[in-house]
Parts: structure tokens; sequence; C-alpha cells
């Protein structure tokens, strides 16, 4: 796919240019899961947000466009994040106005759950904002370790396009393909973060796909680890940095915050360091979509 070619070479090209541009301008945060703490280039999402709608030009129709808006405007909402600091409550309400373009696409209102399906009709059209905000937010929260969240991302993107035809593939493999030339420089160790610009702009086109490929389900699986993460944090209102944070012990391993969350009950459960702990959330994230795939074919 044309297209995919395309976004991995500009995603690969343009990565360390973004990275050298925030760096000029002091546009940093600190690695905190590296004993040294390096400054390292932020808001690198902006890669995103050009290189999968220039990958795209080339079969550019009313749907893939309008898709494409909603993605950019999700990753505008994730700059404005990156650089303000917004409320979690100020970021959902400014996604669910992204999300209202949802009701310009043609879209089947029905819901397919394996042996059986639900029609909504019209309420599909507020399942759909709810779904496409949920999906970006999930993925805005299960973040914070080299690779993680555009690893993971990448990896539900790349098996939704197994699952998908038209153009809910072409988004899907295309928006596979720029995460992975990004992750290049965003795995272990990191040369640049996604920021909000990009957890926020990928986890929508998770979103996106999943109502245009009527993959609904299916996403709801990939994005379970998301959702565990979620409901755990549910539980101390989103403000776990007042109450302490994921600490490097001297030989390198992670230290579980005082408080559940997804990713601490890994670190409960092993001895990790930060790679090996982004790698073991990887294959989780492989298997979700072996399962899904299987249920596909059912």
């Amino acid at each position: 796919m044309i297209t995919a070619v395309v976004g991995i070479f500009l995603s690969l090209i343009l990565t360390p240019y973004i990275a050298s541009l925030m760096r000029e301008a002091g546009i940093l945060g600190r690695d905190i899961h590296k004993l040294d703490k390096p400054e390292i280039p932020e808001m690198g999402g902006i890669v995103f947000l050009i290189s999968l709608p220039l990958s795209l030009l080339i079969i550019l129709n009313e749907t893939i466009g309008k898709a494409i808006l909603i993605f950019v405007l999700f990753g505008i909402i994730g700059i404005l994040d990156d650089i303000t600091r917004l409320k979690q409550s100020h970021k959902v309400v400014l996604s669910l106005l992204a999300s209202l373009l949802v009701f310009s696409l043609p879209l089947s209102t029905n819901v397919d759950l394996l042996l059986f399906s639900i029609e909504l009709g019209v309420l599909y059209y507020i399942f759909s904002v709810l779904f496409i905000t949920g999906a970006a937010n999930l993925v805005n929260l299960l973040a914070g370790f080299n690779g993680l969240e555009v690893g993971t991302s990448t990896i539900a993107l790349f098996f939704l396009g197994l699952m998908t035809s038209g153009s809910a593939q072409v988004l899907a493999f295309t928006g596979a393909a720029v995460g992975l030339g990004f992750l290049w420089w965003n795995k272990y160790p990191a040369k640049i973060f996604p920021g909000d610009t990009g957890t926020l702009s990928l986890g929508a086109l998770i979103g996106i796909v999943g109502i245009l490929g009527k993959v609904e389900l299916f996403v709801a699986i990939l994005l379970l680890p998301h959702f565990v993460d979620f409901l755990l944090k549910t539980k101390i209102r989103f403000k776990g940095r007042p109450l302490g944070k994921t600490e490097v012990q001297k030989d390198g391993t992670l230290k579980a915050p005082p408080y559940l969350t997804f990713l601490g009950l890994i670190m409960r459960m092993k001895k990790v360091k930060e790679y090996q702990l982004v790698a073991i959330v990887w294959t989780i994230e492989t298997f979700l979509g072996i399962i899904a795939l299987l249920l596909q074919s059912l």
C-alpha cells in the first residue's frame, strides 16, 4: 500500500527534524524513568499531524478527508494540552466537540457483536462521538514510558488494518506505518516524546477506524489494557502525581507508584526495567490483536 510506504518514509525523516526544532525552542521534557533524567524533545506528535495527511493526499476522498480533520483536531487539542496542561475534564469536553464531526460521515448505524448485531439508528452517532473520545483519552492515559503509547497504538492499528477494508483499512495501515517510523526514534532510549499531541491523535485514529470499519468490538478488545488502567485510576480520581510516582532504582529497575495502575500491576508482579515493561505491554497488545483476529473469523 503506497500510502503506508509514504507514511513510514515521511515519519522517519521528519521525526529527527521536529526533535531538533523542539530542542532549539526549549520544548523539552524530563525522561523521568532514567537515572540521569535527560531532557528530551516533546510534542513529537506533530510528526503524525504532518505525515498522515500528506501520505493520504494521493487517495483523498470525502470520508478520508473528514477522518483526517477529526484526527488533526485531536492533535490540536493535544498541542494545547502539551503547552497549557489542560484539566482532564477540559480535555474530555474538547474531545467531545472534535468528535462531533463524525455526524457528517456516512456511517452504518449497527454495532456488530460477533454472532449478532444491534441496530442503534440515530443513537449510533452519539455512540460514535463517545467511542472516539473514549479511545483518544484511553490511549492518552496509558503513557509515559519510552515507546509505550506509540508502540501499542501502532500494533492496534496494524491489527485493525487486517480486520477492515476500504477507507478504514487505508487509515489503519497508513497510521500504523507513520507510528512505526516515529517509533524508531521514540523507542528506548527515546530521542523524542509524542506528547499528548501524539497520544490523543493516535487514539482518535483508532476510534475512527473502529467506527468506519465496523470493528468497534475489536477496538474495545485492543484497548483492554488502557481500560483497566482507566478503571484503576478512577479510584484516585486521576490525581496520581501528588500521591507519588514510579521510581527508578539504582539497578535501573522500576518501583511501582503507591497506587494501582495497569503498569504498576506488572511492576508488582515482576522486577522490570523500562524497556522490559514496554516489551511486556507490546506483547499483551499483540496477543489481544491475535484474539481479535480469531474472533472475527468466527
